[in-house]
């Protein structure tokens, strides 16, 4: 069993007992969440797809740590006008476990 969900703009494809880092949540470490933007649910040999969501759909999860990715290197530069700057970024995210798919 599957299910397609949607958060911060992005889609997962998410499974019970998996882990996955998605943008920063505003929830503290060791709470539960849940993701009512389900796009699809497949259970058994069953797939059901939303308009634009599944009715009645949920994913439980559970906030294991917040952290940042791996740093990358913005950096601008214009040929033979001595403009160029260099700036780093590192995008904050949030690890969830998914604990339970409902439909």
């Amino acid at each position: 069993m599957y299910a397609i969900i949607e958060t911060g703009g992005k889609q997962y494809r998410v499974e019970e007992g998996s882990v996955l880092d998605v943008e920063l949540l505003a929830a503290e470490v060791g709470t539960d969440v849940g993701f009512d933007r389900v796009l699809a649910v497949k259970k058994d040999d069953k797939f059901e797809v939303g308009k634009p969501f599944v009715q009645g759909a949920l994913v439980h999860g559970k906030v294991l740590e917040h952290g940042k990715a791996k740093k990358i290197v913005v950096f601008k530069y214009k040929a033979k006008k001595n403009y160029r700057r260099k700036q780093g970024h590192r995008q904050p995210h949030t690890r969830v476990l998914i604990e339970k798919i409902e439909v």
